[in-house]
């Protein structure tokens, strides 16, 4: 079973995208969800 998060670890996980490591931070996928698509300049807005 995985650990406890907490509040502590899960406000860091949140704001670290692991950056140079292998996989993915789950905690901060899920923070930052579709955030690339709308702040992508050349999606044209409806």
């Amino acid at each position: 079973m995985p650990q406890k998060i907490t509040p502590q670890q899960n406000q860091a996980n949140t704001q670290n995208p692991n950056k140079g490591k292998n996989g993915v931070n789950q905690q901060n996928a899920k923070a930052n969800g579709n955030r690339g698509k709308p702040l992508n300049p050349n999606q044209k807005k409806k």
